[in-house]
Parts: structure tokens; sequence; C-alpha cells
């Protein structure tokens, strides 16, 4: 079995998480078709203040989850197709592309082929191989980003692997290179293939301690495994998480629709009672749409800092170790800490949306209670 088996494993795997559509029956009037109003001015005639704002701060914060995705999501072809969204002069672009087999989905489908992820695989192994630890790699790899698809088929079907036992034997070659791992830097594998955050960096910390490994498998997981483990847990959150999200402002836009047109209904209804009743279930459907998606980014949140805390760790310890097998994680870990910062502060953002969105939605709930 190939000593990249692992990494191959976790190309073949899916990882986004679908999440439903808005289910049940609504009434008559909530059938009409269309997204949320695009212009404030427009919504405002029609509904109160308060869910004018709502409307536009709903639609605004689905362009940045738009925006975000033209440089966050793992997939070419999400970033490109979101890019393109945001310069349509369409005013139902976002709502479009973040419906159910929208243009998200179809660039996700996409993003999934072979030829891509053929790219997407030779991309991370240019961000996770150092060329101090793995220059024939490196190279090769560039070499194929720039080639045919074919040319990339190749890289990924064999010349990885060529390339790899190339770089071992000039390792082994170079006595002053050759690393010997303390029992102590084994111990920390050890603990990483049981405890560590993220199921590629377990699973490539169990493949450099599987039966048969030798030191150099050890060193090669700090040299390189690690931090191509730690890329795929990376961009897996990514996509799981835009998935989700996805999924959610879909939902809200068409919750927060029936709602206006609910409340408005209550204006000229002849059963006032009913129509209220009516209006007021639609604004309770819309916050506890909304306090699922709080809860979810709490629990996003918390997963995040603990992996930004987690690699600060791991950069810590890179810098003051004099250990051979800790000099190639200190900048790559430094590189971790810093994406997982970053989605930490995005998923603080989203979580505070997600209150307001609920805050909103009790408002209108208690004001169409008369």
């Amino acid at each position: 079995m190939r000593r990249q088996w692992w990494i191959a494993q976790a190309l073949t795997c899916g990882v986004l998480v679908g999440a439903s559509a808005v289910a049940g029956t609504v009434p008559a009037w909530a059938e009409a078709q269309g997204g949320l109003p695009a212009a404030r001015s427009r919504a405002s005639s029609q509904v109160p203040d308060a869910t004018a704002l709502m409307v536009a701060e709903a639609a605004e914060n689905a362009r940045k989850e738009v925006r975000r995705l033209t440089t966050g999501h793992p997939f070419a072809e999400v970033r490109i197709s979101a890019w393109a969204t945001l310069q349509s002069e369409d005013p139902d672009a976002v709502a479009k592309w973040l419906a159910p087999g929208g243009g998200y989905d179809y660039a996700s489908d996409r993003g999934r082929s072979t030829r891509s992820r053929n790219r997407a695989f030779i991309e991370r192994v240019i961000r996770t191989h150092p060329k101090s630890y793995s220059p024939e790699v490196r190279a090769a790899a560039e070499e194929a980003l720039r080639g045919t698809p074919d040319q990339q088929a190749a890289f990924v079907r064999t010349g990885y692997a060529e390339t790899q036992k190339r770089d071992r034997a000039r390792r082994d070659a170079a006595a002053q290179d050759k690393q010997k791992v303390a029992a102590a830097e084994r111990e920390f594998v050890r603990q990483l293939a049981e405890r560590g955050l993220g199921e590629h960096v377990r699973t490539a910390a169990q493949w450099a301690l599987r039966p048969g490994a030798t030191d150099d498998d050890i060193a090669e997981f700090y040299g390189y495994g690690w931090m191509s483990g730690a890329a795929l847990d990376l961009e897996g959150y990514r996509s799981r998480i835009a998935d989700a999200e996805t999924r959610r402002h879909d939902k809200l836009t068409r919750l927060i629709r029936v709602a206006v047109a609910a409340e408005e209904a209550v204006k000229g209804a002849a059963d006032t009672a009913k129509a209220r009743a009516e209006a007021e279930q639609a604004w309770r459907d819309v916050a506890e749409h909304a306090d699922t998606a709080h809860k979810a980014w709490l629990a996003e949140q918390a997963a995040a800092e603990t992996q930004a805390e987690n690699w600060r760790v791991i950069a810590e310890r890179a810098k003051n170790s004099t250990a051979n097998t800790w000099k190639n994680i200190a900048e790559p870990a430094e590189t971790n800490r810093e994406a997982w910062a970053k989605e930490l502060a995005d998923a603080a953002e989203s979580t505070a949306f997600w209150q307001k969105m609920f805050d909103r939605a009790k408002e209108g709930e208690i004001r169409v209670k008369g």
C-alpha cells in the first residue's frame, strides 16, 4: 500500500453536508413566486420599518456569505461562480445562487469532478510540502499545476509516489539530514493518533504508526503528513459550513417572504384573528430557524476557537524546539493558526447575525399580535 494512501482516501470522501429545505404547508397567499425584496425602498413601502430593516439585513448578509465564498471555499469552481454572482445585474442573483439546485450546488458538483479533485490535490501538496524537506515533490507538483489535465492526473496517479521515493532517497543519502526520532516525538504522534483535532490529522498520525512503520515514517509525518492532514481538515470544515449556511440563507429568505406577506394580509383580512394568528406563526417560524442557526454557529465558533488555540500552541512549541523533526512545522503551524483565527472571526460574525435575525423575528411576532 502506498505511503500516501490516507491522503488519497480523503480525497474520495464526500465532506459536504446538506441541510433541509423549508417543509410544510403555508397559506395560499404565501405561494407567490419571488425572492427577498431586493431594495430597501421597495420593502419600506409595503411593510413596517423594522421589517424593512430585517429584509435589508438578511439580503446583505446573504451577499456577504457569497462574497466570503469567493476566497474561502476549497473548490475553485465555487469561488469563480460566487464572484460571477456578485457581478450580476440581476437583483435576485444571490437568492437564485443560494437556492437548492442553484449556482452553488452546480458549482459544488463540478468541484467534485475528477479533474477538479486532481487540481485540488496538487494545490494542497504545494501548500503542505516544504521545498526544504520535499524538493522533488514540490517541483513536480508545481510543474503539474501548470500542465494539462492529463499531466495533473498522471502526477496524482503515479508522480506523487515516485517523487516521494526520490525525496526519501535524497534524505537517506545525506547523513547530516538523517533524522532520528526521539521517544518523546513518537509519543506525541501517538497522542495525535488518538486525540488529535481533526479526522485527517488523526488518520495521518495512525498511518505513521502503522505496523512496520519506521522512524522515517514519523519524520515524514512531521515533514508533510501532519500539514496535509490539517489542510484536509480545514477544507472539510469550510466545505461543510458553506453548504449548511447556503441552505440556511435560502430558507431564511423564503420564511421572511412568507412572514412579510402574512403581516400585510392582516390589514385587509375579513377574519382578523385568523390572519393575525397566521402572521404570528410565520414570524415564529423565522425565529425558530434563526435560533437553530444561532446554536449551530455557537458550536462552530467553539470548534474554530479550539483549533486556533491548538495551532497557536503547536507553532510556539515548534519555534522553541531544537529537534530536527519540528523545524518544518513552525511556519505552516502559524499559517494554520491564522486560518483558524479567521474562521473564528467569521463564526462570531455569523453567530451575531443569526441572533439579530432571531430578535427581529420575535419583534415581528409581538407586533402582529396587535
